[in-house]
């Protein structure tokens, strides 16, 4: 694929979705146009889709979060007859390369995290109103709801069919969220995932799939009462008023370097890397939640995350041979403490509580990120707060030891926040200090003893904070050499060693799910069983099962 895939977009350039905003509920409809497809060569008929489909939803879902605050429930329901979502296009997944079937999952599941952590991080709860056939991926989207309502007619069901028709698995936690989730019996799950034609009615209430029934004459208004009920019930304030996220500002270079206001990307392809320099703030930190809100998406730390969130997504897909990623930082570490700062002084506040939460996410993409991650500490730069989680992301990192011929720069620094200590978990819900130090849980409640003081590297290093740290006689060679190295790995060998050493500690739904498709549906789509020229995706509508190797591995 040559194209560029933008993950920018805003309600004008919606080709999927519509949203229509009454107070306190937001309805939003899946209504997605055949003819657009991200790349072509298949329709998405039925309500399928594809990554651009998804890319909307994800703006929707970051807009609902900062410019309807006032919203307290979201209904997704279908403007199609008879269908409320077929699940991932076929041809697509038939047509696409590996790597970009597995990114687009990743995206997805990440996507729909974050509708269902809505109700517990922002008070909006999501419900899905089902009507007509809700398979595969379409259902889901319904599982990442809160609340899911299904209208009582002959042709309405839930259904997982992969198994039976596609030889793959449901691709964005189907199974996980069936099991852990909505708790369904095994083996009632086993029934449910091998039957091609779903569940219906209430035996689906019965099973757990769903959450209520409704007769198709009355759906709609049951929904809509349902939907009052639960804005009423809500703890949130009313009346909140959202700020706009404004277009980012970002330049590509004809090299594929981009540059963005406090984010700049440059690529070395000959290395295979890329170096994500995060600029600290020049301005000073919002005095009160009204000045953060009145700065809206141009106060740095809200900024800030929406770059680098952009700059990851835009690796993940289109920079595919760019195998490492090199984390540094510049400027005042103790003015991005002030940045954060009034966002854990203000956590009652909605749009501080946003924005410490959109950081959490942000984050959380860096650790999921299939690539080498390494933070390079710079004198000069401003590893503290928010960006001080980027050293416990990466794989290892190098810090600059004392003075440098040369270097005029402050000396390199690591400066501890309360903000380390629990605002932006992993996918386990440890914190990464917590999860560094999973043998010795006392050096986390220790560390709480250096909140505040800027640590140069030889105390940084014989507090754990960094993996090395050199004098500027070794730095130049040992940081080549662990670049270069890491570039003669086999991509494969990285992807799985990396995956299994980031998330130690207990197993969340999360993990569970990510951790699956790094594994199961990393390797069973690849299958001939599945993608092989007589395989279950490529022969898929033509009336002729897939051809399987019957060879139990």
């Amino acid at each position: 694929m040559t194209q560029r895939i933008d993950f920018q977009t805003d309600p004008s350039r919606y080709r999927h979705w519509r949203v229509e905003y009454e107070g306190e509920i937001a309805n939003l409809y899946m209504d997605v146009d055949e003819q657009g497809g991200l790349f072509p060569g298949y329709e998405l008929k039925l309500n399928s889709y594809d990554l651009g489909v998804d890319i909307e939803l994800a703006d929707i879902v970051q807009r609902m979060r900062f410019e309807h605050p006032e919203v307290k429930v979201v209904v997704m329901q279908s403007a199609k007859d008879r269908v409320f979502c077929a699940g991932a296009n076929i041809r697509m997944l038939g047509g696409a390369s590996h790597a970009h079937k597995v990114n687009f999952c990743k995206f997805t599941n990440e996507t729909r995290n974050t509708f269902e952590a809505a109700e517990a991080d922002s008070d909006q709860k999501y419900i899905a109103a089902v009507k007509g056939a809700c398979a595969g991926g379409g259902y889901e989207l319904a599982l990442a709801c809160n609340y899911i309502m299904l209208t009582n007619d002959s042709s309405s069901s839930v259904a997982l069919p992969e198994v039976p028709l596609l030889a793959v698995l449901p691709g964005t936690g189907g199974l996980t969220r069936v099991t852990d989730k909505r708790k369904v019996r095994r083996d009632l799950a086993d029934v449910f995932c091998s039957i091609e034609e779903g569940v219906k009615g209430q035996r689906a209430v019965d099973w757990r799939l769903v959450d209520e029934i409704a007769p198709n004459s009355k759906f709609d208004e049951v929904v809509q009462e349902r939907a009052r009920e639960f804005a009423a019930a809500s703890s949130k304030p009313s009346g909140l008023t959202g700020i706009e996220l404004a277009p980012l500002e970002r330049s590509f270079a004809e090299d594929g370097s981009v540059t963005y206001s406090t984010v700049e990307v440059l690529i070395d392809r000959e290395g295979g890397r890329a170096t994500l320099t995060i600029t600290g703030p020049s301005d000073p930190a919002p005095s009160s939640a009204a000045e953060l809100q009145a700065q809206g998406a141009r106060a740095w730390i809200l900024r800030a995350a929406r770059e680098l969130d952009d700059a990851i997504l835009h690796l993940r897909l289109n920079e595919r041979q760019i195998g490492t990623l090199v984390f540094k930082t510049q400027g005042d570490p103790q003015a991005v403490l002030a940045h954060e700062a009034l966002l854990l002084s203000n956590r009652d506040n909605w749009l501080a509580n946003e924005i410490l939460h959109y950081w959490k996410r942000v984050l959380k993409r860096v650790d999921m990120t299939s690539r080498s991650l390494v933070a390079i500490v710079e004198h000069g730069s401003c590893f503290a707060g928010p960006l001080a989680e980027l050293l416990w992301a990466v794989d290892r990192s190098y810090m600059m030891l004392d003075e440098f011929e040369g270097d005029n720069r402050p000396l390199a620094t690591v400066t501890l926040s309360e903000g380390n200590f629990g605002p932006y978990p992993m996918s386990n819900d440890l914190t990464r200090l917590q999860t560094r130090f999973l043998g010795t849980p006392e050096t986390v409640d220790a560390l709480r003893d250096h909140i505040g003081e800027p640590l140069e590297a030889a105390e940084a290093e014989e507090l754990g904070l960094v993996t090395y740290a050199h004098d500027d006689i070794d730095w130049d060679d040992e940081v080549r050499i662990f670049l270069e190295e890491r570039a003669s790995f086999s991509p494969d060998a990285m992807t799985g060693m990396e995956a299994n050493l980031r998330f130690a500690g207990p197993e969340t739904m999360e993990t569970r799910i990510f951790g699956r498709l790094t594994a199961w549906q990393n390797w069973i789509f690849q299958r001939p069983n599945a993608v092989g020229p007589d395989g279950a995706l490529q022969r898929y509508g033509s009336g002729v099962r897939g051809n399987y190797n019957m060879e139990r591995v």
